[in-house]
């Protein structure tokens, strides 16, 4: 984990120094600058594997440079079949082995690697610099462009300047998702490398390409039996554990009440030659508590545990260290209780194991189960349905007006999908959401089965954009490498040529999971209700911090957002403040954007 930089563009040491310094969170133990030809090349080192000065970056082989923020998981089985080419190696990590990969393989290296990656390698000779990141989107990578001028770094910060202009496109569609999905920034002409991509810049033609080299594939579902796919994704699993084991610092592992999280700390637990440590957050209130059932855990699986109790006051402390780590507008609100987890975690250990993607590849969230819920309304004809959507059936189904809207009101499947994944309260004027079809097409072609369709989607829009985003910079505002098994290509791509049902059904959620984590911990246990990793946000909206949003999303401001829906988000406010419905997501956004606006001195029109 670390922060990667390079630039075509003329700054002078100090100025490269300043823009490091900026996230230097990313990589404490060592900020390496090196200036070829008229190519700079930043790095900012988190060190993991091979503490030693040499593995230091930018890291040159021959007339080939790197800076590489991640982590190559099989980078050892790699090392053996490059010394089996005849290389030599001088240290025992992972850079040197994806450089010297690059200069035998090309880009195939490509094919070769299992880890989370963002990497800028420059060949002296040829003039090019060759870039990828890895095929999930773990790893960030930002980079801007206009007229072969370029700019490269693992955060927004560095590359953000007077000159830059606000997209209003992407200012619509962060009013639909709270984030701001790749390729797009929130600004023009800075943009984020999509997972699975590769960008090639001739600096000399001052050209770009860019490729991609992994995405998601047809679905094709195999003929495995049941206890044969539960006992080859247990084997996966395994696997894919202890490979993120590997460590040269101090390693421990998030336990929520979670079934995720209780996999994958439970097989870290068991392949460890000694107690692993695990940690969680326990908070006050009991609605969002799951601190009692993650304790049982521990003891299960002989955990060194540490658990933190968690008050509004020190989640609202985090608001400053979120403002910093998230530099481009985000309205994930676990965000914050996500900070404090890992500020409490650095204190004994450095690198964290994970559960997150479990339920993007074994159908684990509740906006899934919408889809399924829609089946059951689907054979009732479109326009009879469209007129039921006007009747306040809310009132009778207790959620809001919109949910109920948004399903009955759906033509098909993939118009639901589309509202899910884009928010059925939009303050978004345009409603237009061409960027699903000309970014990710993907969910619509590649499954016919909407479950999986919508986890597809769920995978390539949300799992990158918002899940990857929120772990990424809460981990490394604190310099801690998070690593998540589950993320593991092979798992992805195995689950989903499992039917659905193997996963999903009778409404169990992640049955094949579950079942393999009978192996570990007692049914009765991991069954308890799970809370979600959240906080009383409508609380806190409507308490602790309504003077400020009050005093932040006044008319001028809101009048500056392009296209918002002034009149719309008005009433979700005072309906909110009254505690009639919980509008706090929309507020959130809001309130995250003034926030962001506030930290860049920026102003949207």
């Amino acid at each position: 984990m670390c922060g990667i930089y390079s630039t075509n563009i003329i700054y002078n040491t100090i100025e490269i120094e300043k823009k490091l310094q900026s996230i230097s969170f990313r990589g404490p133990d060592n900020m390496g600058i090196t200036k070829i030809n008229d190519l700079t090349l930043g790095h900012l080192r988190l060190a993991i594997l091979d503490l030693d000065k040499r593995s230091n970056q930018p890291y040159s082989f021959g007339n080939y440079h790197i800076v590489f923020n991640g982590e190559i998981y099989n980078f050892k089985d790699i090392r053996r079949e490059l010394e089996e080419l005849g290389y030599e190696f001088e240290t025992t990590s992972d850079t040197e082995v994806l450089i010297k990969g690059y200069v035998e393989w090309d880009k195939q290296i490509l094919q070769k690697l299992n880890g989370m990656f963002a990497f800028v390698i420059y060949d002296e000779n040829k003039g090019k610099i060759f870039c990828a990141r890895d095929r999930l989107g773990v790893k960030p990578f930002y980079y801007y462009w206009k007229d072969g001028d370029f700019e490269i770094c693992s955060q927004l910060r560095p590359l953000i300047k007077e000159s830059l202009k606000i997209s209003n496109e992407s200012i619509c569609i962060y009013l639909d998702c709270g984030y701001i999905p790749s390729p797009m920034t929130i600004f023009e002409n800075v943009y984020k490398l999509q997972p699975g991509h590769t960008l090639t810049i001739d600096i000399v033609n001052k050209t770009k390409t860019i490729e991609k080299f992994w995405n998601l594939k047809q679905v094709k579902i195999n003929n495995l039996t049941y206890n044969e796919a539960k006992e080859q994704l247990h084997e996966i699993i395994i696997d894919a554990v202890k490979l993120r084991m590997q460590s040269d610092v101090p390693l421990g592992a998030f336990l929520s009440g979670g079934i995720d999280s209780a996999l994958i700390s439970a097989i870290a637990a068991k392949y460890s030659a000694k107690p692993i440590n695990t940690f969680t957050i326990a908070f006050e209130d009991p609605k969002f508590d799951e601190s009692k059932v993650a304790q049982q855990y521990a003891k299960i699986i002989g955990s060194n545990h540490t658990e933190t109790l968690c008050n509004p006051t020190q989640i609202l402390e985090m608001l400053k260290d979120f403002k910093i780590a998230y530099d481009e507008p985000f309205a994930d609100s676990s965000a914050l209780p996500s900070l404090l987890l890992n500020k409490v975690t650095k204190e004994h250990v450095t690198v964290a194991l994970s559960g997150d993607g479990g339920d993007e590849s074994f159908i684990g969230y509740w906006h899934l189960m919408l889809v399924d819920k829609f089946k059951k309304v689907s054979w009732i004809p479109y326009s009879i349905r469209k007129i039921l959507s006007l009747f306040p059936l809310h009132v009778f189904m207790g959620t809001r007006p919109e949910t109920i809207k948004g399903i009955l009101s759906s033509r098909d499947e993939n118009e639901l999908i589309t509202k899910i994944f884009t928010s059925f309260d939009s303050l978004n004027k345009k409603n237009d959401y061409g960027w699903i079809s000309k970014y990710y097409p993907e969910f619509k072609k590649l499954a016919k089965e909407p479950l999986q369709k919508a986890a597809d989607f769920n995978i390539k829009l949300w799992l990158e954009n918002d899940s990857n985003v929120k772990v990424d910079r809460a981990s490394m505002a604190f310099s801690v490498e998070t690593r998540s098994a589950f993320l593991d290509y092979r798992i992805i791509e195995f689950a989903r040529t499992l039917p659905i049902d193997y996963r999903f059904k009778n409404g169990i959620t992640k049955r094949i999971i579950k079942d393999i984590l009978k192996n570990y911990i007692p049914e009765e246990i991991f069954t308890q209700p799970k809370k979600g990793f959240s906080i009383p946000l409508g609380s806190w909206l409507r308490n602790e911090l309504k003077n400020d949003v009050q005093n932040k999303l006044n008319d001028k401001f809101l009048e500056s957002i392009p296209n918002l829906n002034i009149e719309k988000f008005k009433r979700q406010y005072k309906m909110h403040m009254e505690n009639k419905f919980d509008y706090s997501f929309s507020i959130w956004k809001l309130y995250v954007l003034s926030m962001w606006c506030e930290e860049f001195n920026i102003t949207l029109k």
